[in-house]
Parts: C-alpha cells; structure tokens; sequence
C-alpha cells in the first residue's frame, strides 16, 4: 500500500474541496469546491498522482480542464457510469452537466496562465431546486440522475430527455445529503438531517422501507451524509449512524432491511461512505476454494480514513489524522486499485493497494454468474416454471450461440434492467407551434322558446391585442398535412344569459364592428405523422340530454384559425406558397364577404388566384393540391391548390363544422358540432363516411381532444379521459384503441414507458398509469395487453411499434409461456412454402416489415434459450429445407 498527497491538487488558497471521483476509465478524476469568486469544478490527470515520472515530466499535464461556472461552492462532483458525461451541484441551487468538445486547448479565464488542454462545456443547467445540492448519483444504465437539496428533496431526472424529471420525492423532512442507487437499479437510497434513511422502489417510486432506530441520537452536524450500495447489492452502508452513543456507519441488508450490523471504531461522526465497485475475491488458507467479498472506504469529521473487507471483522487499514479537516468525498478507480478521499483543508491523498492486499477483482463472467445467483438476472431467466422441456443441450448450434453471448458479456459487460427496453427509432425533434391567441367573449345569449326548447346565439371570436408575427418555411413536397385547424389548451369560461320569449324567435346573425386590417400569421411547424399527437383538440364536446339530432356541444373552446376573426387576415406560409384567409372583407349592402388568397412565392404580395364566399369561414385545411374550407351557412367548399377553381359545387352538411383534417392522400375528415363524422374521397368524389356519430364514445363526461386521420386514413378520436378509438371501414364500427381506465391497461402501462411518446400508438397512451410491481400480476394480464399492443400497432400501421410490441411478446412468452401461443406466432409469421399447414399464403411482409426477416430474428432469440432448443429446430429446419 502506497499513501500519497499531490500538493497540486488544490483549489487555489488552501479552499475547501467537498467532492472527489475518479472516471470510469480510471485515467484522470474531478474535483469540486470553492473557487476565486464562486463554484469551481476541475478535471485532473490521474497519471501524474499515480507515477512520479510522469509527474515530473514537464510534457504531461497535471490540469486537464478548470470550470469556473458554478456561482456559489460545488458540493459534489459525479462521473456518469460510461464516462461521457459529468454532473455537478452546489450551493446555486444548479445541477450543471459536462460533456468534452473537440475544441482543443484554451486558457483559463482569469486564471493566471492556466491552460486547459480539454475542454469541457455544460450542455444542461437544472434548476428545478430551490435549496442547495448537497449530492448526486447516476443510476446504474445512465438514463436517470438522481439529486439531493437543502430543500428535503430528491429530484430523478431524465438524462435522455433534460430537464424532464421522471419522479420528485418529498417524504424527507430535513435536509437531504447522500443519494445512492442499488447496482442492480431495483431501488434508490436517500439520507437525511430528519434522522432517516428511505429507500425508494424505482418502479413506482414509493418508498419501499424508512430506517430510523440508528439515527435517533444523531446531531446535524455533517456537511453531508454520503451513503453507498455494496457492488453485490447485498448491503446499504449509511453515513452518521450512533450505536451506545458512539458514531458507527451503519449496515443495512437488503434481505429484510435488518439492521443487526455496522462498522464502528470512527471518534467522529462518518460523513462519506464509498464501496469499491469490484467484488473481489481471494485463496482460503490451506484450502483450494476461494472467497467473495467486498470492500468499503469511510471518511469521517475526525480526520481519518478506514477501509473495511466484508470477510473480516477488523478494518483493512486505518489512516488516522490523513488531513487537516473533515473527510468529505471518497472515490474508487474501477480496477479497485485506487482510492482518492478530499477534505476540507482543500487536500486530496490517495490510496495505492496491491491485489496481494485486497483481493482479486472477479471477472466479468464470475460477476455475472453471481447475479445470476442472486437476482436470477441472465439471458435465461423467469422460464416458465410448467415448462418440461430438456434442460441438456442436444446439437451443436445452441452451445455455439450460449459461447457468443458469453464473448460478448466478456467485452462489454452490462447488468440487464427488470425490464428490457427495446431499441426504437429516434423521435424527431420537431414540435408545433401553438396559433396566436384570441380574446374570448365572457357572456352569451340562450334564448327559450315556447316550446321549451334553448338556442344560443353564436358570438364572434376577436382577436387579442398583441399578436406574434412568425413563420416557418418548410417545402410544400415534404408537408405531409396543413390542416389551420388548431385548439386552446384552456377551456372558456362563458356567462350565459337566459332570455324567455313568447313568441317564436327568429335568430339573426350578430353584427361584428370593423376591425383593424391587422394581419396574424399562423405559424404550424410540418412534422412527420409519427413526430406530433394526431389531430386537433376541441375541448368540452359533451353530449346533452336530449335525443336525437340536438347539439352535443355546449361550447368549443378554440383558438384562431379554427374561427376565423372578423377584418383579420390569417396567413400560411410554405417555402413555396403563402395562403391568406380573411373574414368580413368587402362589406357593403350585400352583405359582407370572405376572401381565399393564394400567393406562388413566400414573399410575394400580389396573389396568383382569389376567390370569395359568401359566409364566414370557419375551418380551412390543405394538402399539396386542395384547399378545404367549410363556412357558418353549412357548406364545405374545396378548392384546387395551383389554379383556384373550385373542385364541385358546395357540400352541405347538417351542421357548423368544428374541426377538418385533410391527408395527403386527399381524404377529408370533418366534424360537426352534433357529433358527427364525414369523411370523403375529394380526388375521386366518393363518400366513405356520413353522418357517423360520436355520441356512443362521449360517457363519463368525457370530451372530444382530438379527431383526426391516420396514416392508413382511418377516423381517429382521442377523448380526454385518455380513450382513443378509430373507425373500421370494413366492420363499420368504432374500435377502442387506447383505454387507460381498464385494469389490463394499467397493469401493462409501465411496459408502454420504455418507447418514445411522439410514435402513433405512444402518443395515445400517455395518460396510462404505471402500474406497481410487475411481480404481483399474473403472467396472463400481460399477456393479454401485450397482444391488444400489436393489434392496436397494426390498425395504426406503426412498424417501430409492431415490431417492438412483438419482440416484447415473444420474449414474454419465452419466460412465461404458454407453448401455443408462441407457435402460433412463428406460423403466421412462416409464408406457404415453408408451413405445413394448408393456410393459403398470404402477403410477405407485415406493415412493411418482411415477414421472413421477422421470423429470422425471433428465432434468433430463441436459439440461446435452452428449454426451447427443440422449438428452434423444429422452425429452423422448414426454414433451411425450403431455402
């Protein structure tokens, strides 16, 4: 063992260094403290610590990079589990994560001469805390970043969506210093000045046990309180715990979460506690068989630093008065080598050990197999225990394809999550834009006739004072919809007054002063149909209490241009055309006019056609070669995009349209007030749809979000209770796609978390709850969701989703069974030629997806699993046969 103290590691006079962590490719490690005026992070070269040439020699850095961004004190630093990304927090509230450029060398800022030879950026700033961050950790896969703040909480967030958090825990009534998560990503451990240790389950983040005994007599006195996980994930080792009045770190073991044993002999309290993150092992004495065991570094307010073995009941070493001050951080190298602890002195020492001293690490294998052992978490893993197939390997294909996967653990070595997360397509980064606002009126008119009967008089939307001017210019070939149909997220609120009249009333229509010739540019951004929520919202589409065709909308609430002001002018903007639509142009004795301009070029003024209607418009939408535009008197009118001229003659409707969606194939779906759907072929003037009603869908006062067209031209409603349902052409009737208040649902919904929200089926589904552990269902409720997935996925014609719902079902069925319902997958699947059945063949591919690649691939996964060798060869066989 070498003990040994760079003298250059400092922050400048002697400040405060509060945390220390070494990267992952144990090649240089980052510091974080008190700067000049503020927070200061700073990369090191390991190398020059660990060697005395190296350190000698003037060509090798010392300092790689020095961040001076942090306005107040850093209190901890933490490498990422791949090394690609570092996080730091500290007293501005801020949680800042790095990433290396390729920018090269640069000098420091005020820094007196200093070079940085990397160059280090923060790419995210989190500010959603409003006290200090005291710690952080990255779970085991990288995708969560767990932080703990003086404002007694700990925030997860997302690293692959930032500043998105997925969870904030608020159950600490103190001050929260120490986060750490369980190797295995099972739970999270949080340590606080309230005199308590939680532990969160991560897969719905309640709090699976609160420790408290050992904690009673303890004193906030700690700057902070860095628990640790033991590589196995057998033992929680907590910081500042008392025992008989003494100060202890405290074990905690998983089975049970017994607290019968802690380490002891500190004469202060423990502020850091940090497991190597090797299981090492070693020979008996006398004996051929070897020991597993792990190894644990405490840091303490007394000065000194322990190192404990789990295999034996006295420290390794103890390093008594190793600084001037508190021990605040302590780190590991990944060969376990390694140890570096900081103090408040503003020092770093490190520890150099030899595998003669601690132990041998295992190897990538021996750990895996130990997990295996433990937590059942391998390639082959939760088989369906009614299942009687050979356990032996019988042909030579099976041990072949076990001996690849070992190679490849052996190179890169990784602990699979309860869960597996299937690889899907990125979403695009695309989003719409939200229309300009509008001032709603506050009161309207219901008046009673004498029949008993109400009707409203329609108010007129005007336009709010200040409008943004902004456009987007994307190419009118690449638009896949441009439908000016759009929705407030926010409901109107309405005063209505009531009239009573004795005598029948005649509605006329409300007269609309003069406005200002104001243009209002409506800025939609052209996405994939995959990229954005299908369809427009219409908020408060309700059903009323009387029969027939009555009005079922009490009242929409939207946003401009849906309704069109009166004198306002609402333009579209493409890379090659502009669009104007303006209501109340031209008033005169005849009555006032709507106007349709088109324009060739974006910056054009004088348009290429006109043409004018004799009512208000209301909802317009276009694809590349119509413009559909339906009015107040009922009509729908369309409209040739290049020439003007009209397509046929005006179609009328029963009622005021409330939203239109047109697809590039040239449907054209709209909704009316009452509820119902029109859907026609405008290229080919036929009918597919009429008068289809919404009504049935409309229960527990839920209400129309959505209506629009996928991309197999499909009605889709989408309602806001989370309900999806779509419209079968062929069965003539409404098909639920998504219901987040069935029970199968809600048992499947944390399944649907691991597949980006911006796909069809995703995006329908966001309201599904997460369901608890997945452990305490029935292996048939998932089944049974799983299966409704790939029907839903292939009504929405959504491959990425088919395929990965399909996947996903088939390695269920490999670990669950039963038999039969895996068959019959792998026979539809298999074409004519290769089946012995006498099924007539069918098409070769499924949403595009070939077939035989399919098949292909899910034997793939098969072939590994040895109780469904004989499986694999029954399929493989036809396949190579007829090949």
């Amino acid at each position: 063992m070498k003990l040994l103290k760079p003298t250059w590691v400092t922050h400048e006079d002697s400040k405060p260094i509060f945390s220390v962590d070494i990267h992952p490719k144990g090649n240089k490690f980052a510091t974080g403290g008190q700067g000049g005026q503020g927070g200061r992070v700073v990369i090191w070269n390991l190398a020059p610590v660990l060697n005395e040439a190296d350190e000698l020699d003037p060509k090798i850095p010392k300092m790689l990079c020095q961040m001076d961004n942090h306005l107040s004190c850093v209190n901890v630093v933490r490498w990422s589990c791949e090394g690609h990304l570092l996080a730091s927090g500290g007293d501005d509230k801020l949680v800042m994560i790095w990433k290396l450029t390729g920018e090269g060398s640069s000098s420091v800022f005020g820094g007196g001469g200093k070079i940085n030879v990397e160059t280090w950026k923060c790419v995210t700033t989190l500010n959603s805390h409003s006290g200090d961050v005291l710690d952080l950790a990255w779970a085991p896969h990288d995708g969560w970043l767990a932080s703990g703040s003086v404002d007694n909480t700990v925030i997860i967030w997302n690293v692959q969506k930032l500043p998105e958090k997925v969870a904030v825990l608020k159950s600490h009534t103190g001050m929260v210093k120490g986060v750490a998560w369980d190797p295995i990503g099972k739970y999270l451990a949080s340590q606080s000045d309230d005199r308590s240790l939680r532990v969160w389950r991560t897969a719905d983040w309640a709090q699976q046990e609160v420790v408290t005994d050992c904690f009673v007599d303890c004193s906030a006195t700690t700057h902070v309180l860095r628990l640790s996980w033991s590589p196995d994930g057998q033992y929680l080792v907590s910081a500042h715990a008392m025992n008989g009045g003494g100060p202890t770190a405290q074990i905690i073991e998983r089975d049970g979460w017994k607290q019968d044993k802690d380490f002891v002999g500190h004469r202060k309290a423990i502020t850091c506690v940090r497991f190597n993150s090797n299981i090492l092992k070693k020979l008996l004495p006398s004996s051929p068989k070897t020991q597993q065991y792990c190894c644990c570094a405490i840091g303490s307010r007394d000065r000194s630093l322990s190192v404990w073995l789990t295999s034996l009941k006295r420290p390794l070493v103890v390093i008594k008065d190793l600084f001037d001050d508190s021990v605040l951080d302590i780190s590991w190298s990944s060969n376990g080598m390694n140890l570096l602890a900081c103090s408040w002195d503003g020092t770093v020492a490190c520890v150099v050990f030899v595998p003669q001293e601690i132990g041998h690490p295992l190897l990538v294998d021996e750990k895996n197999a130990l997990y295996e052992r433990m937590y059942g978490k391998s390639l082959q893993r939760n088989w369906n225990q009614s299942f009687t197939g050979s356990q032996i390997i019988e042909n030579p294909e099976l041990l072949q394809a076990m001996e690849e996967i070992n190679d490849q653990q052996r190179i890169q070595p990784s602990i699979q999550k309860e869960i597996p997360k299937l690889v899907t397509p990125p979403a695009p980064q695309e989003s719409p834009k939200s229309a300009p606002p509008l001032v709603v009126p506050n009161k309207q008119i219901e008046t009673r006739l004498p029949s008993g009967k109400r009707r409203i008089t329609p108010m007129f939307l005007t336009a709010a004072p200040v409008l943004a001017k902004d456009s987007l210019e994307v190419s009118l070939m690449n638009e896949i919809s441009t439908s000016f149909s759009s929705s407030s997220p926010s409901k109107s609120k309405i005063i209505v007054e009531t009239r009573k009249e004795c005598a029948p009333v005649a509605v006329q229509s409300q007269s609309v002063p003069p406005a200002s010739n104001k243009t209002v540019e409506a800025v939609q951004s052209t996405t994939l149909p995959k990229a954005q929520p299908p369809g427009v919202q219409i908020n408060q589409l309700m059903c009323s209490d009387v029969p027939g065709d009555q009005p079922i909308v009490h009242f929409i609430s939207v946003l401009e241009p849906l309704k069109l002001p009166s004198g306002s002018t609402v333009t579209k903007k493409t890379s090659h055309i502009k669009m104007q639509i303006t209501n109340g142009c031209n008033v005169t004795s005849k009555g006032s006019f709507a106007k349709v301009e088109m324009f060739k070029n974006v910056d054009d003024n004088q348009p290429i056609w006109e043409t004018f209607l004799g009512s208000t418009i209301r909802c317009v939408a276009a694809n590349r070669k119509f413009v559909v535009v339906c009015c107040d008197d009922m009509t729908v009118n369309c409209f040739f995009v290049k020439s003007g001229s009209k397509v046929f003659p005006s179609l009328l409707i029963e009622d005021s349209a409330v939203s239109i969606c047109i697809s590039e194939c040239c449907h054209c779906l709209v909704l009316t007030k009452t509820g119902l759907l029109h859907m026609w072929d405008l290229e080919n003037e036929k009918s597919i749809l009429s008068r289809i009603s919404l009504r049935s869908l409309l229960s527990n006062k839920a209400s129309v979000s959505s209506c629009t067209l996928t991309d197999a031209n499909l009605p889709l409603v989408t309602l806001t209770d989370g309900r999806a349902y779509s419209y079968s052409l062929n069965m003539q009737t409404w098909v639920l796609l998504s219901n987040p208040l069935d029970p199968v649902s809600k048992a499947g919904g944390s399944l649907s978390k691991s597949l980006p929200s911006t796909l069809p089926l995703a995006s329908l589904q966001k309201s599904i709850p997460i369901h608890g552990a997945a452990d305490t269902l029935p292996s048939g409720v998932t089944l049974s969701f799983l299966e409704s997935q790939i029907a839903a996925s292939s009504l929405l014609r959504s491959a990425a989703e088919f395929k990965h719902w399909l996947m996903a079902t088939v390695n269920h069925l490999l670990e669950k069974g039963p038999e039969c319902r895996l068959r019959s997958i792998l026979d539809e699947l298999m074409n004519s030629k290769y089946s012995k059945s006498s099924k007539v063949k069918g098409s070769d591919c499924i949403l595009g997806l070939n077939k035989e690649d399919l098949l292909k691939e899910i034997l793939k996964i098969i072939k590994p699993k040895l109780p469904w060798q004989r499986l694999y060869k029954e399929y493989n066989e036809q396949i190579v046969a007829e090949s």
